[in-house]
């Protein structure tokens, strides 16, 4: 893989599958030192979000300053301890950065490299959670080149992926994958989702592997879905032991249609224990925190 210089505000943490990542870009940086373990009892489950936050803007009446209060209330009412998000601009990740407090840290990097357009980012509970290494990786003919865009993809369109050491009970540790596939191309959705298929098959199959992410098709209903599934993945909405009502997770600040298409999917090896699956429906003052529904799971590693 070739040598790309990072971006942090101090010295960071190297991929150990890699010479160095591609335009690194985190709130701050990954500490060798580890964090205090969180509160509470050893092993308890670890709580999951995907979130597509919908790109900050200013044009109303969704604008990023009328939404950062409402997302800041959600996220702090859920305090995932991992959040795999999509579509964050660099601000817009800093201001939920800020909104999160300061046992919150993030990995990502703009799709066009550096702080350039969105972000695949990460979040994190520091007390919850040490990353060990990162990658990012181009969802194209050439993954490891930086904005490189080969299958029609409306915009550009990539994968973040952190190893995790969970610091409660064992140590357990685990690899997070997060995307966002294409909004227009079914062919370049369907490659995508076979490169990232293969990437989850070349890891170690000792680590519980989750994936997050806004895959712009509906579960069942899809190529894209039943690729996904033959990397040795199970949908979490469907293993879990308890669910929420289920509704469409794009409903573009309209309210959210019962029984609608699962876009957005949290997705998991069949090891791993999945407790409750939710879609959240959060609005303050009717005002939703993006056009998309976060969507949750609470989960126990294998």
């Amino acid at each position: 893989m070739p040598h790309h210089p990072r971006v942090t505000r101090r010295t960071g943490l190297r991929s150990a599958l890699a010479a160095s990542v591609a335009l690194q870009l985190s709130s701050t940086a990954l500490s060798s030192a580890p964090a205090a373990a969180a509160e509470g009892p050893d092993g308890r489950p670890l709580e999951v979000m995907s979130f597509n936050l919908r790109y900050a803007s200013d044009a109303e009446p969704h604008s990023w300053a009328t939404r950062r209060p409402v997302m800041r209330r959600l996220l702090r009412q859920e305090r995932p301890h991992v959040i795999g998000t999509q579509e964050g601009l660099y601000r817009q990740l800093h201001d939920i950065e800020a909104g999160l407090g300061p046992d919150y840290d993030w990995i990502g990097t703009g799709r066009a490299g550096g702080s350039r357009d969105e972000f695949m980012a990460v979040f994190y509970d520091t007390r919850r959670l040490e990353p060990l290494e990162y990658e990012h990786f181009w969802l194209s003919d050439t993954p490891y080149v930086i904005a490189s865009n080969t299958w029609g993809n409306a915009s550009i369109r990539m994968v973040t992926w952190v190893r995790f050491r969970d610091l409660t009970g064992d140590g357990r540790e685990f690899v997070l994958l997060n995307t966002h596939l294409d909004n227009a191309g079914q062919y370049a959705r369907e490659r995508a989702a076979g490169l990232t298929a293969e990437h989850i098959r070349k890891m170690d199959r000792s680590l519980p592997v989750l994936v997050t992410g806004d895959f712009n098709v509906p579960a069942h209903g899809n190529p894209v879905y039943d690729t996904m599934l033959s990397a040795g993945l199970v949908d979490t909405w469907d293993a879990a032991a308890e669910r929420s009502e289920l509704y469409g997770t794009f409903h573009n600040y309209r309210p959210p249609v019962p029984g609608g298409d699962r876009i957005d999917w949290i997705l998991a090896t069949p090891g791993v224990t999945v407790h409750r699956a939710a879609i959240n429906t959060f609005t303050a003052d009717g005002q939703y925190p993006s056009d998309h529904l976060p969507v949750q799971a609470t989960l126990t590693l294998a």
